[in-house]
């Protein structure tokens, strides 16, 4: 099995829920809280390849403040979207599990367990 690394923040009680669901099952995990250690723009675009994404904005969190006074109306790139999560990494989807050249955003936290399965 590929290394796991989990994008994770310990606020978010999904993210928690996802961990803790791993953890349940045996996986061995690399955890990197990407709010104080946020992806750059290149591993945002080679995430979003992973993601099997045509656009990173399925994954962004429209909810935000950031995102509904700054981007709501804007049409953005994957390249783009990777530079602004880049500065505003609050804005991507969370939790996400990285397998070798597989992710999985872990909304349920039941969808994470498909990649430690493979």
């Amino acid at each position: 099995m590929s290394e796991l690394t989990y994008l994770h923040n310990q606020r978010c009680r999904k993210s928690r829920e996802g961990l803790a669901l791993l953890e349940a099952h045996g996986a061995v995990i690399t955890v990197r809280e990407y709010l104080k250690d946020p992806l750059n723009e290149d591993e945002l675009l080679e995430l979003a390849e992973k993601l099997d994404q045509q656009s990173l904005d399925q994954w962004i969190r429209k909810g935000e403040e950031e995102y509904k006074t700054n981007f709501k109306t804007r049409k953005l790139s994957i390249a783009q979207w990777a530079a602004v999560l880049e500065e505003y990494p609050k804005l991507l989807e969370r939790p996400i599990l990285i397998a070798g050249e597989r992710a999985v955003v872990g909304r349920p936290a039941e969808r994470l367990l498909s990649i430690i399965k493979h």
